[in-house]
């Protein structure tokens, strides 16, 4: 053999060979040198794994949920792709008070893996605007003519039906909420409604609807919901990364033996409104009640629930506790202390024979409104005139009474049963009265601190109504405050604050509060909660599909970056091999060139010295 020929796996331009007589020796390596070729190689695509994907183990992982959170909240105010074929559409119609409002949600096919919940987002038309509408007045004033409530309604899903392709109009779920304004109706009334929609609604949409896609849901139900929405924007939902997130430890609900894990903590929803006051928050591990009685109570408070896709799987699965306190509301807080000071006031004179607040002046003082600022309460034959001393410490001890406390164990406002709160394991939303009483003129809204906020109500209670105009004809407040805002400021500031320290039973220290108007700059309807909740069990269809793919597929969504940086490396390492592999066959291949020639040149001197001529031998 006098040559090498090296042609495969090469375009024939590449063709070449070698002679194994000068085949350099840098081809030819020592079996040493081939090992520490090896260990190079290794180390080189550590040193790129580390220089690539960030310092730390599983930095790859949390830069790329870091990437996708980033993401999620720059796409979600993008305008709705729809021509994306994948992309699913609901409806959600929240029947208020005061008027009706329609929801058009949108999400992407699931991604296979049961851990993960539905990715839904609000729809944006052209103009990156949420697709809602809203009507008045409430559908409740339609309680004489039922008849009417389809028609009421369809200005709504006409709206609806121009966002939402014709094609997906089939499997697209509508559901129609209907909340307090409903309540208060008759059951007879309410039902006549309903059966109206229940009828025509069919008639004339496409719409994936049923008759129990229509309803009138609870108080305890729309607080679930909007807890739920809440936490799921906030990304509590998500269990796999749970490095450098709160955690808590759950007890899940049902069956003697109860399951303990740890996962994400969730955050509690405060929200005092002008009528009612209302709080829901996780109860993680099971409760002891006092009595047994007060377990009843506490049954139609806690709500269980399971949002994963997957009824076996306990992952998702919530104990949550709701509450609604009707009257509790800043404006009707206000109206009660009023009324109680009116009636006080009347008896007083009628027993004393005095006329106190009967003029102007001979005025009531009232320590919940600012320093010198006059008012009238009461109804028009037993008109009272007030004048404010803005005494915000007086006024909280006089608001006191109003909350209905008991000395029973594990109470708040009105006596009604509140599981135990982990304050020191625990973060609070507070919405509504507790951001406007914060940021609307004291200007002090997001991470909430008593002390803070006792002082700044202080100051301003005690400030001279006269003055305190004078800052709001300057626009010195919140662009959204108004008179009625600046008058019962002081009286909205002492509310809130013992309905959270002294109802609630939160400690002045308590520093896991964040007042806010809106999260991730969005408005989170409960809405948004409920069609999470009751689409939840659509993924199953999603799963299947996707496990019909392969095991590859769950793996591929699961870790796509790491996938990246994994292959590369192997790749890396399967080339560095092969180049070994394909050395060491040189190796093989010139030893035995070498010694073929060996061979052949002794063979050749072997049969040269059998035909020579005898050599003379002398003996």
């Amino acid at each position: 053999m006098g040559r090498i020929s090296l042609s495969c796996l090469f375009p024939a331009s590449w063709h070449f060979s070698l002679s194994p007589v000068v085949l350099p020796r840098l081809l030819l390596p020592s079996l040493r040198q081939l090992l520490f070729l090896g260990l190079l190689a290794g180390l080189l695509g550590l040193l790129y794994l580390l220089l690539v994907t960030g310092k730390g183990q599983y930095s790859w992982i949390k830069d790329d949920n870091h990437h996708r959170r980033h993401l999620a909240r720059v796409t979600d105010v993008e305008a709705t792709d729809i021509s994306n074929p994948d992309l699913n559409y609901g409806l959600v119609v929240d029947c208020g008070s005061s008027g009706s409002r329609v929801f058009v949600y949108c999400w992407p096919q699931h991604n296979g893996n049961p851990h993960d919940l539905l990715d839904i987002r609000q729809m944006r038309d052209q103009h990156r605007k949420p697709v809602v509408m809203k009507i008045k007045p409430g559908i409740s004033e339609l309680a004489t003519t039922p008849e009417k409530a389809s028609d009421y309604i369809y200005p709504l899903l006409s709206f609806a039906a121009q966002h939402i392709p014709k094609s997906k109009h089939q499997e697209t779920p509508l559901y129609i909420l209907c909340t307090a304004g409903m309540r208060v109706l008759p059951e007879s009334q309410q039902e006549a409604i309903l059966e109206d929609l229940r009828t025509d609604i069919p008639v004339h949409f496409n719409f994936l609807f049923s008759d129990s896609h229509v309803e009138v849901i609870s108080g305890k139900q729309e607080g679930v919901y909007a807890w739920i929405g809440i936490n799921f924007v906030l990304g509590r939902f998500n269990h796999v990364d749970n490095e450098d997130e709160a955690v808590v430890e759950v007890q899940v609900p049902g069956g003697d033996q109860q399951e303990t894990f740890v996962r994400k903590r969730t955050a509690g929803v405060l929200d005092m409104g002008g009528v009612s006051t209302q709080i829901a928050y996780e109860v993680p591990k099971t409760v002891s009640v006092a009595s047994p009685q007060q377990e009843e109570v506490a049954k139609n408070l806690l709500a269980e629930f399971n949002l994963g896709c997957d009824a076996h799987r306990t992952e998702h699965v919530y104990r949550v506790y709701v509450s609604t306190f009707l009257g509790f509301g800043g404006n009707a807080a206000r109206q009660r202390y009023e009324e109680n000071l009116v009636s006080k006031t009347v008896l007083q004179n009628k027993l004393l024979g005095k006329h106190q607040g009967e003029s102007a002046e001979s005025p009531i003082l009232d320590p919940c409104l600012p320093a010198d600022l006059p008012d009238e309460v009461g109804p028009p034959e037993q008109r009272l005139h007030l004048r404010g001393t803005g005494d915000f410490a007086l006024c909280r001890l006089l608001l006191q009474p109003f909350l209905n406390r008991t000395n029973d164990t594990q109470t708040s406002l009105n006596g009604i049963y509140q599981p135990p709160i982990n304050y020191p394991n625990s973060q609070f939303y507070g919405f509504s009265e507790f951001y406007y009483c914060t940021e609307d003129v004291l200007r002090m809204g997001g991470d909430y601190n008593a002390s803070s906020y006792a002082i700044a109500a202080k100051t301003y209670c005690a400030t001279q109504w006269k003055t305190l105009k004078e800052r709001f004809d300057r626009g010195l407040y919140a662009s959204h405050a108004d008179v009625h805002r600046l008058k019962y400021q002081c009286f909205k500031s002492a509310w809130m604050y013992e309905v959270f320290h002294s109802g609630f039973s939160f400690p002045t220290g308590y520093e896991n509060l964040k007042t806010a108007l809106l999260v991730y700059d969005k408005e989170v309807q409960w809405t948004l909660g409920a069609i999470l909740y009751r689409t939840r069990f659509m993924p199953l269809r999603d799963i299947q599909q996707e496990s019909l793919k392969g095991a590859h597929s769950h793996w591929r969504h699961s870790f796509p970056l790491m996938n990246t940086h994994y292959l590369f490396l192997a790749c890396f390492l399967v080339v560095v091999l092969s180049i070994m592999l394909y050395v060491l066959r040189l190796r093989r291949i010139h030893r035995r060139a070498v010694f073929n020639r060996g061979a052949s040149a002794s063979v050749q001197w072997l049969e040269e010295g059998l035909g020579s001529q005898d050599l003379p031998v002398t003996l």
